[in-house]
């Protein structure tokens, strides 16, 4: 293979979050399971199955030229762990990233043991003769020793190899169920009603909790196996998705195209945690471990810990966009945390900062007069803040301040959409999902979610929707009474915006287009980027003949380099060429916004608009 290679361990959930993360680069990896049922869904992994033993992994690895493995085999897998550990030594260019379930707190009521020996030798002192195992079809030889003389039913996968391992073991069919016959596990224990259950910690992904929980509820004693060791120590440790692709981006560069970052929200969050941190211990933190809002732990690291003037701490975090073109990347994120008796016992309140914005329109769900951080910033501050406190057992008799801030923050915020949002003097703390992705599709659609929402809270209703600033001005100059938030760029995103603007249940929308994306939204594309389409001259070549253009008309589209051309190709007695353009741009958005009026403007580079005269 010409890139290092990526082999990914594990049919388990992880192992397919695994291979959607892998995906992403449009690159090959491989992808081993130990069995070829259940379905992996990868566009460019190559499955292996069989699973790979001690003498096999190396020798592939070698051979295939692997230089990341990805362990993302199920927790009691030891064999499969123990492979990884071993290949991994032979070969030292190998790095191995471990990634790890989300385990959920122990419930204190459970009974935990660490192998099934013991599990059994408490069965039989307790006279437990009715047991329901929910260890998997693995497991069956190794609690042989009781239901060979006690009541033990077992629920398993239906599988071929399950049932071929359950006549190898000579384990009563009758006392077999299977998951797809009994999905509630309410529904089965009353069925079964076992004495006790055994199961093992296999963590969030694996139902642990949800199944406990019911037993607990019921009455129902639970057994459990603890979670073996892993028996080598990975590069890397990761819980999630986005933390996987961090690491592969810093193992092997060459991989992913481009690189993710974080948002403005989870440097905040970083720099905040720290802080509080460093508040209740008087100990400056190199790196703060925060949860991203899909509960998944990632660390960044602290630039910088200071003393303020109250008492407080103020920690900063160098904003790392990736490869995403963000205007904020390399900004110092800043959060200052005090004690405060003006605030009530245990809440948090947000403070404003030197070039972090101040709110003055409504319709960003934010306090006017208070600072630009979103509600999603503001509820991982808030939760990292409380977690830690709880962590170190303290519980102040009064609130907390934090005041986020960013000291380049004023100059940076005019190349924002800021201005329009009514959000003064700073930029704002964003992220919905505490990561950048590269040319970040989920953060221009967002702001101009934002701007709509500001536009419906001022009252405006017609909304007036372009792809970007010289469009804007001659709109306006269009339409010279309208309130400066009735206009809203889009960007490329035409079909994201329409859906916006039917959401907000808007009365009227003007879609103005340029040349450009009129050629590509005519034929369906409603994201005009150049990356996701580009010009179609056949197709310019048939709206011309279904509009009576001339076969020198059509000759001329065919050898165009550029839209804007069209204007002058296009003779004036043959402009029904346009309109039958606007009328196909109508076909393909009237089904996003059906609330209300829908116009279209098809204009030129110098603000002419061709008004159809169909």
């Amino acid at each position: 293979m010409s890139e290092p290679a990526i082999l990914v361990i594990g049919g388990t959930t992880e192992g397919k979050i695994a291979a959607k993360v892998c995906d992403e680069a449009a690159k090959p990896y491989f992808y081993s399971t130990k069995n070829r049922s259940g379905e992996v869904e990868c566009a460019h992994g190559i499955r292996l199955t069989g699973g790979l033993d001690e003498e096999s992994m190396p020798r592939f690895c070698r051979d295939n030229g692997v230089a990341l493995i990805i362990d993302a085999a199920h927790p009691f897998a030891l064999n499969v762990h123990a492979n990884i550990g071993r290949t991994a030594e032979l070969l030292p260019d190998i790095s191995t990233i471990r990634m790890e379930r989300s385990f959920p707190q122990v419930d204190s009521r459970i009974i935990p043991f660490d192998s099934y020996q013991d599990a059994i030798a408490y069965l039989f002192e307790q006279d437990i003769t009715s047991l329901l195992a929910l260890t998997g079809v693995n497991t069956i030889a190794k609690l042989k020793d009781y239901w060979t003389k006690h009541t033990c039913v077992f629920r398993i996968m239906r599988r071929e190899e399950s049932l071929e391992s359950v006549k190898a073991n000579d384990f009563p069919f009758e006392q077999i169920v299977f998951y797809d016959d009994e999905q509630d596990d309410e529904a089965l224990f009353k069925k079964v009603q076992p004495q006790a259950i055994i199961t093992k910690e296999s963590g969030e992904s694996g139902g642990f909790a949800d199944k406990v929980n019911v037993a607990l509820r019921m009455g129902i004693p639970v057994l459990v196996i603890r979670r073996p060791p892993l028996p080598y120590n990975p590069t890397e440790t990761v819980y999630g998705p986005h933390g996987l692709r961090k690491k592969i981006e810093a193992l092997l560069p060459s991989f992913f195209p481009q690189k993710t970052g974080f948002t403005t929200g989870s440097c905040a969050t970083a720099a905040t945690k720290a802080a509080i941190t460093t508040l209740l211990t008087g100990e400056e933190q190199e790196t703060s471990e925060i949860l991203l809002p899909n509960g998944e732990p990632v660390t960044l690291p602290i630039a910088s810990t200071g003393v303020e003037s109250d008492g407080g701490i103020i920690c900063c975090v160098i904003k790392q966009a990736g490869d995403d073109p963000d205007i904020t990347d390399g900004l110092e994120i800043c959060s200052s945390v005090s004690w405060s008796r003006d605030v009530p016992k245990g809440e948090v309140r947000f403070l404003n900062g030197e070039g972090v914005g101040v709110v003055t329109l409504p319709g960003l769900g934010l306090e006017i007069g208070g600072p630009a951080v979103n509600a999603t910033p503001r509820k991982m501050m808030t939760a990292e803040v409380l977690r830690t406190l709880d962590h170190y057992g303290y519980h102040p008799d009064m609130g907390i301040n934090i005041r986020v801030s960013v000291p380049k923050g004023r100059e940076t915020a005019g190349k924002t959409f800021n201005p329009r949002l009514g959000i003064e003097g700073g930029i704002s703390i964003l992220g919905s999902s505490g990561i950048v992705k590269p040319f970040s599709t989920e953060a221009f659609i967002a702001s101009i979610k934002r701007e709509a929402q500001v536009s419906k809270a001022v009252g405006v209703t017609h909304l007036v929707i372009n792809s970007g600033a010289k469009s804007e001005r001659y709109l306006k100059a269009l339409y010279p009474d309208f309130l400066p938030q009735a206009f809203v760029q889009y960007g490329n995103f035409i079909g994201e915006t329409l859906k916006i603007a039917e959401d907000l249940a808007f009365e009227q929308v003007t879609l103005c287009v340029m040349i450009g994306k009129a050629v590509k939204l005519a034929e369906g594309a409603l994201d005009t980027h150049s990356k996701k389409g580009v010009m179609n001259k056949t197709f310019l070549q048939e709206v011309a003949k279904e509009s009576g253009c001339s076969s020198e008309t059509i000759r001329q589209i065919g050898e165009i380099t550029l839209a804007r051309q069209l204007w002058e190709i296009v003779p004036a007695e043959e402009r029904l060429f346009f309109d039958r353009l606007i009328s196909l741009c109508r076909r393909h958005c009237s089904s996003l916004f059906t609330h209300g009026a829908f116009h279209i403007l098809l204009m030129d580079d110098e603000g002419n608009v061709h008004r159809s005269s169909v």
